[in-house]
């Protein structure tokens, strides 16, 4: 059991650290020189755990150093904490309150630490999201130039969409060297590959979903959020609603399961078995993205297997 907790509620420019049960406070500025206090306030401490919200990217740094420095980092869901200080009967809000909440919330949950990503999944993780905003861009101008009033305004969003498809190519062909030179990447691409489901996809998947093949079938589909929670009170059995998860990985799925059914037939036939029986298509839809989950993690977890043998 982790007996001594640290809080940190993170802010862009400020860390405020508070040990649980003592309740030491102090803040620190949040940069490379600011961690550095923090790692030795909580080695004076005595601290086991550092607890801390997963803000955006504010929180990176920190997680990284710290662990750096030896010390056992856990990240949570700031929903999830606020949530916890609602049922505490703690409504105010404020930097010192919210790290003695942090430190209460991970005590009660008896939160794990989370381990740091490596330095190659964190390029990946770059190299993907960069690859998605891209994507993301190409779309806006494609837009912009079906609506555009001039030609001499055509020919400069043709220039931007020139520019972008190079560097989306670019970054196609880093990551797709990424995972070829790493061979459980390798191992997990040539097992995820299927009709419908190809480099783009499968780079998400390693990006934003590494513990595929780690987790029961179960624990990833709740981890993606493709689990239907139940809502049930006494005699009544309430409809059950998918919620929470990794949001982007889940709309990927969406995505590509309805490609994948069209080309596998026992997948297409889930769909049509389902459409038949009156479900409403959004349930028909996380239905099957469930199903295209659990296959792909059980392949997954095969590859991982072959791997630790070969190896």
């Amino acid at each position: 059991m982790t007996d001594i907790v640290c809080g940190v509620d993170v802010s862009k420019r400020q860390l405020d650290a508070h040990v649980a049960p003592s309740g030491a406070f102090a803040s620190f500025s949040n940069d490379a020189a600011g961690i550095a206090e923090l790692a030795a306030f909580c080695r004076r401490h005595d601290v086991q755990l550092v607890a801390m919200e997963a803000t955006g990217g504010f929180e990176r740094m920190a997680f990284l150093l710290l662990w750096e420095a030896g010390i056992a980092c856990g990240l949570t869901n700031p929903k999830s904490v606020r949530r916890y200080a609602e049922a505490m009967g703690i409504l105010e809000k404020t930097d010192r309150l919210d790290a003695a909440v942090i430190a209460r919330f991970a005590i009660a949950k008896a939160l794990k630490p989370t381990n740091p990503p490596t330095a190659a999944q964190l390029r990946l993780n770059a190299l993907v999201a960069r690859l998605r905003q891209i994507t993301d861009d190409l779309t806006v101008q494609k837009q912009r130039r079906s609506s555009a009033p001039s030609q001499e305004v055509i020919d400069s969003i043709n220039e931007v969409i020139a520019l972008l498809k190079r560097q989306a190519r670019a970054l196609e062909g880093e990551i797709a060297s990424m995972i070829d030179d790493d061979p459980l990447w390798a191992c997990l691409d040539a097992a995820l590959r299927t009709k419908g489901l190809a480099n783009r996809a499968v780079a998400r998947l390693l990006s934003e979903l590494p513990e595929i093949g780690i987790y029961s079938n179960k624990a990833a589909v709740k981890l993606v959020g493709l689990a239907p929670l139940a809502d049930d009170s006494g005699t009544k059995a309430g409809k059950r609603h998918i919620r929470g998860g990794r949001a982007g990985i889940r709309s990927i799925l969406f995505l590509v399961a309805d490609i994948v059914r069209r080309f596998d037939e026992s997948l297409g036939a889930f769909h049509r078995k389902l459409t038949a029986a009156g479900k409403p298509k959004m349930v028909v839809r996380i239905a099957v993205a469930r199903k295209l989950l659990v296959r792909l993690n059980a392949r997954a977890r095969e590859a991982r297997e072959q791997y630790a043998l070969a190896t």
